[in-house]
């Protein structure tokens, strides 16, 4: 059940957490910290489900989940410090499908996650971008409609990036992408799947369209969504 996931939460440790658990899963994930921020990622990247912190800077939880709910049902599950059932029962008025409440494990979040997942219907959906389809439950890639032999690694990467098109990718993130897969990779080792990654999707390796580099921080897949 891969899904993109949007975590908006302020603490940057805690989203850090959540978005290397969620990788574990084998989803992906976008991270901000405030709820415009938010609010703007939701309707660029249309995700499949909102991991939402209440207390956000911008825009709060609720505003946040009640905009939601007038655009449309985008899954959203709640987290706060906040425990009375006043404020559980306000979270769940506002929309919201599930409610955490801190501190929580990274275990029973990702349960919690899985379960609005199901509830909402969610069945893993093939990412398009740049000519390529990423399909994450055969696990298959095709570029322009030929199909691609890739490594889990290679696959790996590629999905995270294909989910959010003209996004750069420090080599860090894109290593982040392989953990469980390949525990041995270094950063240099993402240079090696993105020259493979050329060779496979490229019609001249040496001079790609597709993925890019971007001298001093790292990789991009251009070309946009479709």
């Amino acid at each position: 059940m891969c899904a993109h996931v949007l975590v908006a939460e302020d603490d940057e440790m805690q989203a850090e957490l959540i978005r290397r658990s969620l990788l574990a899963e084998g989803h992906t994930a976008t991270v901000v910290h405030d709820g415009g921020a938010a609010l703007d990622a939701v309707r660029r990247l249309r995700p499949d489900l909102v991991v939402l912190d209440l207390m956000l800077p911008v825009v709060d939880g609720l505003g946040v989940c009640r905009a939601l709910r007038r655009a449309g049902d985008t899954p959203v599950l709640m987290l706060t410090a906040r425990s009375t059932e006043d404020d559980v029962l306000l979270g769940l008025d506002m929309g919201a499908d599930d409610y955490m409440t801190k501190p929580y494990s990274p275990r029973e979040l990702m349960a919690r996650i899985r379960t609005v997942l199901r509830r909402s219907g969610h069945t893993a959906a093939v990412v398009r971008a740049a000519g390529l389809q990423v399909d994450p439950v055969r696990h298959e890639v095709r570029c322009d409609g030929e199909q691609v032999e890739c490594t889990p690694a290679e696959f790996a990467i590629l999905l995270a990036m294909a989910a959010e098109p003209e996004r750069v990718f420090t080599r860090r993130q894109l290593l982040e992408c392989t953990r469980g897969i390949d525990r041995a990779s270094t950063e240099r080792a993402v240079d090696v799947h993105i020259m493979n990654l050329r060779r496979k999707t490229e019609a001249d390796p040496r001079k790609p369209v597709r993925l890019l580099t971007v001298f001093g921080v790292g990789y991009k897949l251009s070309g946009g969504r479709g």
